[in-house]
């Protein structure tokens, strides 16, 4: 965990025990330390509990410090802001043992194996306050060298094996990095063999090389090395360097190679006395090949590209809020990506903006392209056909308000994609307000559609609860097997085995697969396309204007002060800002840099803007590792629904700051012009003329034709403001039918009123218990409905 996400009980207890002794005063303890902390109203502290800390002092064995300081761990108190109030106070010795304990290693040194005379370059990150050290080892002894978080060896010799490890200290504090392991790689018979034991005859002699060679996609390599050793010798195969677990044999076979498995492979033979390396071996892998013969009965499958669409969908304005799609969301979105798909991330998207993101979603469709949807949020199923209920739904809403699943499907079926997946996590109970049967009209047979379901027909779907986030059930499992070489229904049938095995699930969420999938096509099938293809540049291009950042920009005041601007993507229409002080004058003792003054379309959280680290910032997906120079102090703030954005975005950096000789603060405002960034772009507020996924209207019986706003995606935006609830077509004769009526136009739920839009008050007998699941690190602690009607 970051050091600036730890909290105050992450201390060890010798820690707690020595800064309780030195807040155990009058002058500058405990008291100090609470007024300095009230300036943030989650750490203000009533006088019932200051009087309680109080008390502490008439026993023998109390602390009125260690009771205070538990009060602000049971708020997850981070360090860094204990850290900044002691320095608040002026207590500096204390401020120095926090500080010592926010010591983090970023980057750990690895085990690396050269040619003798190569340089070998040892990395040790490390985040933490100013002025860390750092000391590295070989074995128990110092390197006289090794004073700075990178240790060279040049040129490298049999005197540079070993293990190495690298301190890293601030004052009395200090934490050590891994062990990492330097060797020579000798060929056979060569003089440079690690020996624990010189004066040994034992001898270690490698008598078959592995063979360098170029293999084809979806084939299979083998390897093999052997050797003659007096103890019989053990080997253990690195891939680039990097050992491979469980291949400890003399024969290495992969049976089924991916780009993935290019690169060169060694390996390490070695006995009690010994040790040698092979030569190193390149495989580079080729154009997949097939021969009929050789594999009768299967065929290689392709992909001309890959696009997925994930929508989450948790601030609903008249039904329960959610709480796990925006960590499913990330998650699968950083899944997908690894396996080349292109991926549009989108959170609590209007009806008007789901139909617009599913209609740029079909644009990026073409022959052989595989295409993913992936829905999390409230939803319901009548007569077959699947619903996605959009944020702004009404409370008694129905198909004219949602989207249906079934609609989207044959508009992709139109455009003779290759595989179409559906992964829906929301539930499919009945929706009884809804009494009208949609027809989707026909589909083609296909033979390539793949629906998975979170849960069974007339079931509901439940979400993890842990300490700051949540995760549905189904992406819990779905993430460790998605990334599976296998066929899309044999991934998912192991993802329903593993989901029948959770205790805690068991008779409540099971997974449901229906599909028609004829071939073995799979999420991890590599991507070939004719070189210069228009329509694969098209995708590209239309990709890349839904997922372009503002330059980094560095903002020069008045003052002298030089502010550095940056801008990250947490998801399609989630973009987080930062601030860095990059050049401060001697006379400028101290100074921020704030954004303020949003443009009203978007969604800033004041509350939570222009915070110390992400994860106060609101942001769950991005970590400070990731961005550029993450050592240096940064302001976040998180932008949200970027949809929404009808002009380019604008804000106001007003830099706060005092001089050495003046008490009072001054500022400085620069107005700061980025343009549209990610989806903004696309417009999706806007009303198109394009068919509608909610009923069967017919596009021609409109007169419109099917269009993007990548056509005009750097256009002018619309100047009539939409507002959530308007966005629905107009309701039609069925609002006064028997289903809108019923006294009880909501419907109905029987679970916990925490994740459900019910208008009553649910029992309590229903949560489930505390648990975990199998051998998962999950923690169930309050299971409660997911998605619902």
């Amino acid at each position: 965990m970051d050091g600036c996400h730890m909290c105050i009980d992450a201390l060890k207890e010798d820690v707690l025990a020595k800064l309780s002794q030195m807040l155990d005063n009058s002058t500058c303890g405990w008291r100090q330390l609470a007024t300095a902390a009230a300036k943030h109203p989650r750490f203000q502290c009533s006088e019932k509990e200051m009087t309680a800390c109080s008390l502490h002092v008439l026993n023998a064995a109390g602390s009125p410090a260690r009771c205070f300081l538990a009060h602000l761990a049971d708020r997850r108190c981070p360090l860094d802001f204990l850290s900044r109030c002691l320095t608040e106070i002026d207590h500096r010795e204390a401020a120095q043992l926090i500080m010592a304990e926010l010591i983090r290693i970023t980057a750990q040194p690895q085990s690396q194996h050269s040619r003798p005379g190569s340089r070998v370059l040892l990395t040790c990150g490390a985040s933490g306050p100013p002025g860390l050290t750092y000391q590295w080892f070989k074995g128990n002894e110092e390197v006289s060298t090794g004073g700075s978080p990178q240790l060279v060896l040049f040129p490298l010799s049999p005197a540079h094996q070993g293990h190495y490890i690298c301190r890293v200290s601030y004052g009395e504090r200090y934490v050590f990095s891994q062990w990492a392991h330097v060797g020579l790689v000798c060929s056979a018979g060569s003089s440079c063999s690690s020996s624990l034991f010189p004066g040994s005859v034992s001898g270690l002699q490698v008598v078959l090389q592995p063979q360098s060679q170029v293999v084809s996609e979806g084939a299979k390599l083998r390897l093999e090395c052997q050797a003659k050793a007096n103890p019989p010798a053990q080997v253990q195969w690195y891939h680039n360097n990097k050992p491979l677990p469980q291949k400890k044999t003399p024969v290495l076979e992969i049976p089924c190679v991916t780009t993935e498995h290019r690169g060169e492979y060694s390996c390490k033979v070695y006995n009690l006395y010994h040790e040698v390396w092979t030569d190193a071996a390149a495989v580079n892998i080729g154009e997949v090949s097939f021969n009929p013969q050789k594999h009768p009965g299967s065929v290689p499958h392709t992909a001309t590209d890959k696009v997925a669409l994930l929508i989450g969908n948790m601030n609903y304005l008249h039904h329960t809020p959610l709480c796990a799609p925006i960590c499913d969301v990330h998650e699968l979105t950083n899944l997908l990506r690894q396996m080349d798909f292109k991926v549009v991330s989108l959170l609590d998207l209007s009806w008007q903006e789901m139909q617009n993101a599913v209609a740029e979603f079909l644009m990026l469709l073409d022959k052989g392209v595989y295409g993913l949807l992936y829905f999390a949020g409230h939803g319901y199923e009548n007569y077959g056909n699947s619903f996605m209920v959009p944020i702004d739904a009404p409370a008694s809403y129905t198909s004219d308000h949602c989207l249906c699943v079934q609609s989207i499907l044959s508009r992709m079926q139109e455009k003779q994609t290759g595989l179409n997946v559906f992964l829906l996590d929301m539930c499919r109970q009945r929706n009884f307000n809804d009494d009208v049967i949609v027809h989707p009209g026909p589909l083609r047979v296909t033979a390539n559609i793949v629906f998975g379901y979170a849960t069974c027909v007339d079931a509901e779907a439940y979400e993890v609860k842990r300490e700051d986030t949540s995760n549905g059930i189904f992406i819990s499992f779905l993430k460790q097997r998605v990334c599976e070489n296998e066929k899309v229904t044999v991934m998912l049938d192991r993802v329903g085995e593993d989901m029948g095995r959770c205790a805690i699930t068991r008779g409540r969420q099971a997974l449901e697969l229906r599909s028609n999938l004829s071939e073995r096509r799979s999420l991890t099938d590599p991507i070939q396309t004719s070189d210069g293809s228009a329509s694969q540049s098209a995708r590209n291009h239309q990709w890349a204007v839904a997922h372009d950042l503002p330059k980094s920009q560095c903002l020069h005041f008045d003052c002298g002060v030089q502010v550095q601007l940056g801008f990250a993507a947490e998801f399609s229409n989630v973009m987080v800002i930062y601030t860095r002080i990059l050049v401060k004058p001697e006379e400028v003792v101290s100074c921020s840099a704030q954004l303020t003054d949003f443009a009203e379309d978007v969604d800033v959280d004041l509350k939570k803007s222009n915070q110390d680290c992400l994860i106060e910032a609101g942001s769950l997906g991005l970590i400070e590792e990731e961005l550029p120079s993450p050592d240096v102090p940064s302001l976040y703030t998180r932008i949200c629904n970027l949809q929404r954005l009808k002009k380019e975005l604008t804000f106001t950096v007003c830099l706060h700051y005092t001089y050495s000789n003046m008490d009072e603060e001054i500022q400085e405002r620069l107005p700061v012009l980025v343009g549209k960034p990610l989806v903004s772009k696309l417009n999706l507020h806007e009303r198109r003329p394009t068919r509608s996924f909610s009923t069967n209207i017919s596009l021609d019986s409109l007169g419109f034709s099917e269009c993007s706003s990548f056509a005009f995606a750097e256009g002018p935006a619309l100047s009539g403001s939409m507002s959530n609830a308007s966005s629905f077509p107009k309701e039609t004769s069925r609002a006064d039918s028997p289903a809108k009526l019923r006294s009880d136009n909501v419907p109905e739920e029987t679970d916990c009123p925490e994740f459900f839009h019910t208008t009553e008050l649910l029992v309590s007998s229903k949560s489930l218990p505390h648990t975990q699941v199998n051998e998962t690190s999950y923690r169930f602690s309050d299971m409660c409905n997911f998605h619902s009607l």
